[in-house]
């Protein structure tokens, strides 16, 4: 008997003192996902990479308001919402601990103000995913005057831009041989 108490405490412990001392974390470990509003366009490129839908995008024309939303209790941790960001607005933080005493507290909302169509006037895209496209631009190396003379055309709503394409192309034009 003292035989294997004297292995026992030579062994040490065998678990973690958690939660009474903090849990170790090994490097790349996926929590929480920590969202920055101020950093993302709403451009829903994480809400169509997630898989359990735990995000969500509603569009609200006719407040011209855009709502982006995670809901950590279906989230999975996957981390394809940091994968596909472009702004690195998502980030999947070390924070695992989610307990909370209300089921509404795992909701995370953003909401965005959306741009007007230059044409129809109807709210179409979000303000800061055409000023991100127009940063793109100028980073790209078109010149700021350039970028802002195509700024008119970002503004422009797919429907109003299908219409002036089609009042551009003269009847029967794609009907001739020839022309693709």
């Amino acid at each position: 008997m003292f035989k294997l108490l004297k292995i026992i405490s030579k062994a040490g412990e065998a678990t973690e003192k958690y939660p009474f001392a903090p849990m170790p974390i090994s490097p790349g470990f996926r929590g929480k996902p920590e969202y920055k509003a101020e950093q993302c366009i709403a451009c829903a490129a994480c809400v169509t990479a997630c898989p359990p839908n735990a995000l969500s995008m509603r569009t609200n024309t006719a407040e011209g308001k855009r709502t982006w939303q995670l809901n950590l209790g279906r989230c999975i941790f996957c981390g394809r919402c940091e994968e596909v960001c472009p702004t690195h607005a998502i980030v999947l933080s070390p924070d695992f601990e989610l307990a909370v005493g209300n089921k509404q507290d795992l909701l995370q909302t953003a909401c965005f103000s959306l741009t007007d169509c230059a044409a129809c006037g109807t709210p179409f895209a979000p303000t800061k995913e055409i000023d991100y496209a127009v940063a793109l631009m100028v980073q790209s190396g078109l010149s700021a005057s350039e970028a802002v003379a195509m700024r008119a055309h970002f503004e422009t709503c797919p429907d109003c831009k299908r219409k002036l394409a089609l009042a551009s192309v003269e009847p029967g034009q794609y009907l001739r041989r020839g022309n693709p």
